[in-house]
Protein backbone atom coordinates (compact mmCIF):
# COMPACT_ATOMS: atom_id res chain seq x y z
CA UNK A 1 0.00 0.00 0.00
CA UNK A 2 1.37 3.74 -1.04
CA UNK A 3 2.79 5.67 1.76
CA UNK A 4 0.22 8.53 2.22
CA UNK A 5 1.80 12.12 1.43
CA UNK A 6 2.40 12.61 5.50
CA UNK A 7 4.01 9.68 6.12
CA UNK A 8 5.88 9.77 2.94
CA UNK A 9 7.57 13.55 4.41
CA UNK A 10 7.89 11.72 7.78
CA UNK A 11 10.24 9.11 6.14
CA UNK A 12 12.12 11.58 4.61
CA UNK A 13 12.69 13.08 6.92
CA UNK A 14 13.73 10.69 9.32
CA UNK A 15 16.25 9.57 6.80
CA UNK A 16 18.02 12.80 6.53
CA UNK A 17 17.91 13.16 10.35
CA UNK A 18 19.80 9.86 10.65
CA UNK A 19 22.22 10.69 7.80
CA UNK A 20 25.77 12.15 9.45
CA UNK A 21 25.65 14.38 6.17
CA UNK A 22 22.33 16.09 6.29
CA UNK A 23 22.13 15.60 10.48
CA UNK A 24 24.92 17.76 10.99
CA UNK A 25 23.37 20.39 8.24
CA UNK A 26 19.82 20.12 10.06
CA UNK A 27 21.72 20.44 13.48
CA UNK A 28 23.44 23.88 12.42
CA UNK A 29 20.55 24.79 10.62
CA UNK A 30 17.68 24.11 13.54
CA UNK A 31 19.55 26.73 15.50
CA UNK A 32 19.57 29.89 13.14
CA UNK A 33 16.06 28.25 12.20
CA UNK A 34 14.19 28.49 15.27
CA UNK A 35 15.97 31.94 15.53
CA UNK A 36 14.68 33.03 12.24
CA UNK A 37 11.32 31.63 13.16
CA UNK A 38 11.28 33.52 16.15
CA UNK A 39 12.63 36.37 14.82
CA UNK A 40 10.01 36.58 11.98
CA UNK A 41 7.26 36.28 14.01
CA UNK A 42 8.85 39.15 16.07
CA UNK A 43 9.41 41.41 13.01
CA UNK A 44 6.00 40.56 11.91
CA UNK A 45 4.50 42.40 15.17
CA UNK A 46 6.78 45.18 15.13
CA UNK A 47 5.58 45.28 11.15
CA UNK A 48 1.98 45.33 12.22
CA UNK A 49 2.18 47.73 15.57
CA UNK A 50 4.39 50.30 13.25
CA UNK A 51 1.87 49.94 10.32
CA UNK A 52 -1.21 50.60 12.75
CA UNK A 53 0.80 53.60 14.40
CA UNK A 54 1.98 55.61 11.52
CA UNK A 55 -0.58 54.96 8.39
CA UNK A 56 0.31 53.74 5.03
CA UNK A 57 2.21 56.38 3.68
CA UNK A 58 4.48 57.05 6.52
CA UNK A 59 5.13 53.22 6.59
CA UNK A 60 5.77 53.19 3.53
CA UNK A 61 8.39 56.12 3.97
CA UNK A 62 9.55 53.76 6.75
CA UNK A 63 10.40 51.04 4.52
CA UNK A 64 12.56 53.93 2.20
CA UNK A 65 14.32 55.22 5.41
CA UNK A 66 15.38 51.18 6.48
CA UNK A 67 16.37 50.14 2.71
CA UNK A 68 18.25 53.03 2.06
CA UNK A 69 20.77 52.73 4.63
CA UNK A 70 20.75 48.93 3.71
CA UNK A 71 21.56 49.55 0.49
CA UNK A 72 24.37 51.93 1.00
CA UNK A 73 26.40 49.83 3.06
CA UNK A 74 26.43 46.82 0.94
CA UNK A 75 27.60 48.61 -2.10
CA UNK A 76 30.89 49.17 -0.47
CA UNK A 77 30.46 45.24 1.18
CA UNK A 78 32.52 42.55 -0.33
CA UNK A 79 30.33 39.83 1.49
CA UNK A 80 32.90 39.09 3.97
CA UNK A 81 31.52 36.20 5.57
CA UNK A 82 31.59 33.99 2.27
CA UNK A 83 34.97 34.78 1.85
CA UNK A 84 35.48 34.09 5.54
CA UNK A 85 33.41 30.78 5.84
CA UNK A 86 35.83 29.66 2.50
CA UNK A 87 39.24 30.55 3.06
CA UNK A 88 39.02 30.13 7.09
CA UNK A 89 37.55 26.60 6.49
CA UNK A 90 40.44 25.98 4.00
CA UNK A 91 43.00 26.66 6.34
CA UNK A 92 41.37 25.22 9.20
CA UNK A 93 41.52 22.00 7.43
CA UNK A 94 45.10 21.99 6.61
CA UNK A 95 45.74 22.75 10.39
CA UNK A 96 47.28 26.65 9.70
CA UNK A 97 45.99 28.40 12.01
CA UNK A 98 48.18 31.46 11.93
CA UNK A 99 46.90 31.60 8.20
CA UNK A 100 43.29 31.69 9.24
CA UNK A 101 43.90 34.57 12.02
CA UNK A 102 45.63 36.79 9.22
CA UNK A 103 42.33 36.41 7.16
CA UNK A 104 40.29 37.20 9.45
CA UNK A 105 42.09 40.10 10.64
CA UNK A 106 42.41 41.66 6.94
CA UNK A 107 38.57 40.68 6.11
CA UNK A 108 37.66 42.61 9.19
CA UNK A 109 39.93 45.36 8.86
CA UNK A 110 38.22 45.93 5.41
CA UNK A 111 35.12 45.70 6.35
CA UNK A 112 35.28 48.35 9.08
CA UNK A 113 37.00 50.73 6.33
CA UNK A 114 33.95 49.62 3.95
CA UNK A 115 31.92 50.61 6.75
CA UNK A 116 33.27 53.96 7.64
CA UNK A 117 33.08 54.89 3.68
CA UNK A 118 29.57 53.49 3.60
CA UNK A 119 28.56 55.82 6.52
CA UNK A 120 30.19 59.26 4.80
CA UNK A 121 28.56 58.24 1.60
CA UNK A 122 25.11 57.74 3.24
CA UNK A 123 25.31 61.38 4.77
CA UNK A 124 25.90 62.91 1.52
CA UNK A 125 23.38 61.04 0.09
CA UNK A 126 20.68 61.55 2.59
CA UNK A 127 18.59 64.69 1.50
CA UNK A 128 18.72 63.11 -2.01
CA UNK A 129 16.43 60.26 0.08
CA UNK A 130 14.82 62.56 1.42
CA UNK A 131 13.18 64.75 -1.47
CA UNK A 132 13.37 61.46 -4.00
CA UNK A 133 11.90 58.59 -2.50
CA UNK A 134 9.94 59.94 1.02
CA UNK A 135 9.13 62.30 -0.80
CA UNK A 136 9.38 65.09 2.12
CA UNK A 137 12.46 66.81 2.67
CA UNK A 138 12.21 67.00 5.99
CA UNK A 139 13.06 63.44 6.73
CA UNK A 140 16.66 63.83 6.08
CA UNK A 141 17.83 63.89 10.08
CA UNK A 142 15.87 60.38 10.11
CA UNK A 143 17.77 59.08 7.21
CA UNK A 144 21.29 59.96 8.58
CA UNK A 145 19.63 58.89 12.19
CA UNK A 146 19.28 55.33 10.91
CA UNK A 147 22.87 55.89 8.79
CA UNK A 148 24.49 54.80 12.40
CA UNK A 149 23.87 51.31 11.85
CA UNK A 150 26.32 51.25 9.11
CA UNK A 151 28.92 52.13 11.23
CA UNK A 152 27.69 49.60 14.15
CA UNK A 153 28.21 46.87 11.46
CA UNK A 154 31.75 47.50 11.27
CA UNK A 155 33.09 43.78 10.71
CA UNK A 156 29.72 42.06 11.85
CA UNK A 157 29.88 39.87 8.67
CA UNK A 158 33.67 38.74 8.95
CA UNK A 159 32.28 37.75 12.78
CA UNK A 160 29.21 36.05 11.26
CA UNK A 161 31.34 34.10 8.74
CA UNK A 162 33.72 33.30 11.80
CA UNK A 163 30.91 31.81 14.16
CA UNK A 164 29.60 30.04 11.55
CA UNK A 165 32.87 28.37 10.30
CA UNK A 166 33.24 27.08 14.28
CA UNK A 167 29.72 25.95 14.60
CA UNK A 168 28.41 28.71 17.09
CA UNK A 169 25.20 28.66 15.21
CA UNK A 170 24.05 29.22 18.87
CA UNK A 171 24.86 32.31 19.91
CA UNK A 172 23.69 34.13 16.42
CA UNK A 173 20.20 32.20 16.97
CA UNK A 174 20.10 33.61 20.66
CA UNK A 175 21.55 37.09 19.27
CA UNK A 176 19.10 37.40 16.48
CA UNK A 177 16.45 36.50 18.82
CA UNK A 178 17.63 38.98 21.43
CA UNK A 179 17.01 41.96 18.32
CA UNK A 180 13.76 41.30 17.28
CA UNK A 181 12.58 41.34 21.34
CA UNK A 182 14.46 44.37 22.07
CA UNK A 183 13.33 46.15 18.86
CA UNK A 184 9.65 45.41 19.55
CA UNK A 185 9.45 46.19 22.99
CA UNK A 186 10.20 50.06 22.23
CA UNK A 187 8.24 49.30 19.00
CA UNK A 188 5.55 48.61 21.34
CA UNK A 189 6.86 51.51 24.12
CA UNK A 190 5.89 53.78 20.84
CA UNK A 191 2.76 52.62 19.62
CA UNK A 192 1.47 52.81 23.22
CA UNK A 193 2.76 56.36 23.46
CA UNK A 194 0.99 57.25 19.54
CA UNK A 195 4.93 58.05 18.86
CA UNK A 196 6.02 59.10 15.57
CA UNK A 197 8.27 58.05 12.50
CA UNK A 198 11.40 58.93 14.64
CA UNK A 199 10.47 56.67 17.37
CA UNK A 200 9.96 53.82 14.83
CA UNK A 201 13.00 54.41 13.51
CA UNK A 202 15.27 54.82 16.43
CA UNK A 203 13.87 51.32 18.13
CA UNK A 204 14.76 49.67 14.60
CA UNK A 205 18.36 51.60 15.16
CA UNK A 206 18.42 50.11 18.81
CA UNK A 207 17.74 46.82 17.64
CA UNK A 208 20.60 46.59 14.42
CA UNK A 209 23.59 47.84 17.05
CA UNK A 210 22.72 45.53 19.47
CA UNK A 211 22.74 42.71 16.92
CA UNK A 212 26.52 43.97 15.39
CA UNK A 213 27.57 44.84 18.87
CA UNK A 214 27.22 41.22 20.25
CA UNK A 215 28.00 38.90 17.51
CA UNK A 216 31.28 41.03 17.08
CA UNK A 217 31.77 40.45 20.38
CA UNK A 218 31.18 36.73 20.34
CA UNK A 219 33.37 36.40 17.37
CA UNK A 220 35.96 38.02 18.78
CA UNK A 221 35.77 35.83 22.05
CA UNK A 222 35.70 32.86 19.50
CA UNK A 223 38.78 33.74 17.90
CA UNK A 224 41.03 34.02 21.01
CA UNK A 225 39.59 30.69 22.08
CA UNK A 226 40.36 29.18 18.64
CA UNK A 227 43.93 31.17 17.87
CA UNK A 228 45.08 32.36 21.36
CA UNK A 229 44.88 36.15 22.81
CA UNK A 230 47.61 37.50 20.02
CA UNK A 231 45.28 35.99 17.42
CA UNK A 232 45.48 39.79 15.92
CA UNK A 233 49.64 39.88 15.45
CA UNK A 234 49.45 37.39 12.70
CA UNK A 235 51.17 38.66 9.93
CA UNK A 236 49.40 39.27 6.39
CA UNK A 237 52.39 37.91 4.71
CA UNK A 238 50.99 34.83 5.93
CA UNK A 239 48.32 35.07 3.48
CA UNK A 240 50.42 37.44 0.51
CA UNK A 241 50.38 33.95 -1.91
CA UNK A 242 46.60 33.62 -1.78
CA UNK A 243 45.69 37.66 -2.99
CA UNK A 244 44.86 37.05 -6.39
CA UNK A 245 42.47 34.48 -5.07
CA UNK A 246 41.32 36.48 -2.23
CA UNK A 247 40.68 39.38 -4.34
CA UNK A 248 38.84 37.94 -6.99
CA UNK A 249 36.47 35.96 -4.57
CA UNK A 250 36.44 39.61 -2.72
CA UNK A 251 35.51 41.37 -5.92
CA UNK A 252 33.11 38.81 -7.58
CA UNK A 253 31.12 38.59 -4.98
CA UNK A 254 31.29 42.43 -4.89
CA UNK A 255 29.88 42.52 -8.18
CA UNK A 256 27.66 39.85 -7.21
CA UNK A 257 25.99 41.90 -3.94
CA UNK A 258 26.18 44.80 -5.80
CA UNK A 259 23.89 43.72 -8.90
CA UNK A 260 21.80 41.92 -6.31
CA UNK A 261 21.22 45.36 -4.63
CA UNK A 262 20.48 47.58 -7.77
CA UNK A 263 17.46 45.06 -8.20
CA UNK A 264 16.65 42.08 -5.73
CA UNK A 265 17.65 44.29 -2.49
CA UNK A 266 16.69 47.99 -3.60
CA UNK A 267 12.77 47.10 -4.82
CA UNK A 268 11.12 49.67 -2.38
CA UNK A 269 13.90 52.57 -3.54
CA UNK A 270 12.65 51.62 -6.86
CA UNK A 271 9.33 51.49 -6.11
CA UNK A 272 9.65 54.90 -3.71
CA UNK A 273 11.66 56.59 -6.69
CA UNK A 274 9.07 55.68 -9.78
CA UNK A 275 5.41 55.85 -7.48
CA UNK A 276 4.84 56.91 -3.95
CA UNK A 277 4.78 56.04 -0.45
CA UNK A 278 1.01 54.60 -0.61
CA UNK A 279 2.10 52.03 -3.23
CA UNK A 280 5.67 51.27 -0.71
CA UNK A 281 3.01 50.86 2.16
CA UNK A 282 1.20 48.02 0.01
CA UNK A 283 4.28 46.69 -1.26
CA UNK A 284 5.86 46.63 2.18
CA UNK A 285 3.30 44.40 3.79
CA UNK A 286 3.55 41.63 0.78
CA UNK A 287 6.74 41.59 1.23
CA UNK A 288 6.65 40.76 5.10
CA UNK A 289 4.50 37.94 4.23
CA UNK A 290 7.25 36.89 1.93
CA UNK A 291 9.69 37.04 4.73
CA UNK A 292 7.53 34.76 6.57
CA UNK A 293 8.48 32.15 3.67
CA UNK A 294 11.85 33.15 3.13
CA UNK A 295 13.25 33.89 6.80
CA UNK A 296 13.17 29.44 7.80
CA UNK A 297 15.10 28.37 5.00
CA UNK A 298 17.38 31.43 4.73
CA UNK A 299 19.67 29.30 7.66
CA UNK A 300 20.34 26.78 5.23
CA UNK A 301 22.12 28.56 2.51
CA UNK A 302 24.90 28.92 5.31
CA UNK A 303 24.71 25.42 6.54
CA UNK A 304 24.64 23.94 3.53
CA UNK A 305 27.23 26.20 1.76
CA UNK A 306 29.53 24.82 4.55
CA UNK A 307 28.95 21.11 3.72
CA UNK A 308 28.29 21.28 -0.15
CA UNK A 309 31.84 23.23 0.13
CA UNK A 310 33.92 20.55 2.27
CA UNK A 311 32.59 17.58 0.08
CA UNK A 312 33.11 19.42 -3.40
CA UNK A 313 37.01 20.38 -1.99
CA UNK A 314 37.14 15.85 -1.02
CA UNK A 315 35.82 15.24 -4.55
CA UNK A 316 32.38 13.66 -2.88
CA UNK A 317 29.78 14.16 -5.78
CA UNK A 318 27.64 11.86 -4.76
CA UNK A 319 27.43 13.62 -1.31
CA UNK A 320 26.83 16.81 -2.97
CA UNK A 321 23.96 15.54 -4.96
CA UNK A 322 22.35 14.17 -2.08
CA UNK A 323 23.15 17.27 -0.02
CA UNK A 324 20.99 19.32 -2.17
CA UNK A 325 18.28 17.19 -2.63
CA UNK A 326 18.03 16.66 0.90
CA UNK A 327 18.29 20.64 1.33
CA UNK A 328 15.59 20.94 -0.89
CA UNK A 329 12.98 18.43 0.14
CA UNK A 330 13.36 20.73 3.98
CA UNK A 331 12.70 23.87 2.07
CA UNK A 332 9.62 22.19 0.15
CA UNK A 333 7.60 20.86 3.42
CA UNK A 334 8.08 24.25 4.67
CA UNK A 335 7.77 26.42 1.61
CA UNK A 336 4.57 24.56 -0.20
CA UNK A 337 2.40 24.55 2.66
CA UNK A 338 3.01 27.53 3.55
CA UNK A 339 2.49 29.00 0.39
CA UNK A 340 -1.03 27.25 0.15
CA UNK A 341 -1.36 28.53 3.50
CA UNK A 342 -0.49 32.16 2.07
CA UNK A 343 -2.72 31.93 -1.32
CA UNK A 344 -6.21 30.81 0.96
CA UNK A 345 -6.33 32.94 3.56
CA UNK A 346 -4.09 35.78 2.22
CA UNK A 347 -7.31 38.35 1.89
CA UNK A 348 -8.04 37.38 5.69
CA UNK A 349 -3.79 37.76 7.01
CA UNK A 350 -3.44 41.12 5.43
CA UNK A 351 -6.12 42.69 7.58
CA UNK A 352 -3.91 42.06 10.66
CA UNK A 353 -2.33 45.21 9.41
CA UNK A 354 -5.92 47.30 9.38
CA UNK A 355 -8.41 47.45 6.32
CA UNK A 356 -6.51 49.78 4.68
CA UNK A 357 -3.72 47.66 3.39
CA UNK A 358 -6.08 45.10 1.95
CA UNK A 359 -4.73 46.06 -1.94
CA UNK A 360 -1.35 43.75 -0.44
CA UNK A 361 -2.87 40.41 -1.53
CA UNK A 362 -2.54 40.73 -5.32
CA UNK A 363 0.68 41.77 -4.41
CA UNK A 364 1.26 38.78 -2.22
CA UNK A 365 0.15 36.44 -5.07
CA UNK A 366 2.54 37.90 -7.70
CA UNK A 367 5.68 37.58 -5.57
CA UNK A 368 4.76 33.56 -4.84
CA UNK A 369 5.57 32.96 -8.23
CA UNK A 370 8.91 33.30 -7.89
CA UNK A 371 9.42 32.91 -4.13
CA UNK A 372 8.50 29.62 -4.18
CA UNK A 373 11.17 28.48 -7.06
CA UNK A 374 13.89 30.83 -5.19
CA UNK A 375 13.00 29.10 -2.11
CA UNK A 376 13.34 25.38 -2.93
CA UNK A 377 16.44 25.61 -5.14
CA UNK A 378 17.82 28.43 -2.09
CA UNK A 379 21.29 26.83 -2.99
CA UNK A 380 20.81 27.35 -6.98
CA UNK A 381 23.90 30.23 -6.25
CA UNK A 382 26.32 28.92 -3.68
CA UNK A 383 27.26 25.84 -5.13
CA UNK A 384 28.85 27.26 -7.56
CA UNK A 385 31.58 29.29 -5.91
CA UNK A 386 33.25 25.90 -4.34
CA UNK A 387 32.88 24.62 -8.31
CA UNK A 388 35.12 27.28 -9.20
CA UNK A 389 33.26 29.66 -10.52
CA UNK A 390 32.17 32.67 -8.71
CA UNK A 391 31.81 34.61 -11.25
CA UNK A 392 29.03 32.89 -13.12
CA UNK A 393 26.39 33.86 -10.85
CA UNK A 394 27.66 37.61 -11.45
CA UNK A 395 26.86 37.48 -15.18
CA UNK A 396 23.41 35.95 -15.03
CA UNK A 397 22.50 38.51 -12.24
CA UNK A 398 23.60 41.22 -14.81
CA UNK A 399 21.63 40.17 -17.23
CA UNK A 400 18.13 39.52 -15.40
CA UNK A 401 19.17 43.13 -13.95
CA UNK A 402 19.50 44.44 -16.92
CA UNK A 403 15.39 42.75 -17.83
CA UNK A 404 14.28 43.80 -14.50
CA UNK A 405 15.20 47.42 -15.04
CA UNK A 406 13.84 48.52 -17.87
CA UNK A 407 10.49 46.65 -16.48
CA UNK A 408 10.83 48.55 -13.88
CA UNK A 409 11.00 51.55 -16.07
CA UNK A 410 8.17 50.63 -18.26
CA UNK A 411 5.45 48.92 -15.83
CA UNK A 412 5.96 50.83 -11.86
CA UNK A 413 4.86 53.91 -12.49
CA UNK A 414 1.82 52.89 -14.37
CA UNK A 415 1.07 50.04 -11.95
CA UNK A 416 2.49 50.40 -8.52
CA UNK A 417 3.30 47.64 -6.48
CA UNK A 418 1.86 45.02 -8.38
CA UNK A 419 4.28 45.54 -11.55
CA UNK A 420 7.54 45.69 -8.88
CA UNK A 421 5.98 42.44 -7.36
CA UNK A 422 6.08 41.23 -10.99
CA UNK A 423 9.74 42.50 -11.72
CA UNK A 424 10.82 40.62 -8.34
CA UNK A 425 9.14 37.04 -9.14
CA UNK A 426 10.76 37.67 -12.93
CA UNK A 427 14.21 37.85 -11.54
CA UNK A 428 14.55 34.99 -8.81
CA UNK A 429 13.08 33.18 -11.94
CA UNK A 430 15.76 33.83 -14.20
CA UNK A 431 18.71 34.06 -12.27
CA UNK A 432 17.50 30.67 -9.91
CA UNK A 433 16.64 28.51 -13.12
CA UNK A 434 19.59 29.76 -14.65
CA UNK A 435 22.12 29.21 -12.01
CA UNK A 436 20.05 25.34 -11.29
CA UNK A 437 20.92 24.93 -14.70
CA UNK A 438 24.62 25.61 -14.64
CA UNK A 439 24.95 23.60 -11.38
CA UNK A 440 23.73 20.80 -12.30
CA UNK A 441 25.91 20.68 -15.68
CA UNK A 442 28.94 21.55 -13.67
CA UNK A 443 28.73 18.31 -11.31
CA UNK A 444 28.20 16.11 -13.62
CA UNK A 445 31.25 17.36 -15.57
CA UNK A 446 33.18 17.43 -12.56
CA UNK A 447 31.77 13.67 -11.37
CA UNK A 448 32.70 12.45 -14.54
CA UNK A 449 36.17 14.14 -14.65
CA UNK A 450 36.86 12.74 -11.46
CA UNK A 451 35.84 8.99 -12.32
CA UNK A 452 38.17 9.20 -15.60
CA UNK A 453 41.53 10.98 -13.81
CA UNK A 454 44.04 8.57 -14.72
CA UNK A 455 45.54 6.22 -11.54
CA UNK A 456 41.67 6.50 -10.07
Amino acid sequence: MPATPVEWIRNNIDRLRHNPLTSRMIRNSSYVFSANTLSAVLSMAQSVLAARLLGVEAFGILGAITQFASVINRITSFRMSELVVSYIGEFNSEGKKEHSAALFKAASLTEIVSAIIAFILLIVLAPLGAEYLAKDPSTVGIFILYGISVLANLFAESATGLLQIFDRFRPIAVITVLQGAITLVLILIAFLSNGTLYQVVLAYLVGKIVWAGLISLVALQTAAAQWGGNWWKAPFSLIADRRKDLTRFAISTNISGTINLVTRDSDILWLSALSNPLQVGYYKVAKAFMNILLVPVTPLISTTYREVAREIASKRWMNVRYLLRSGSVIASVWTLPASLGLLIFGPWLVLIYGPEFSPSYPVILVFLIGVVLVNIFYWNRSVLLPLGMPDFPTKVGLIAAVIQIAGMLLLVPQAGAIAMAGMMSLYFLLTAGINLWKSMIELRRSESETTTAPGE
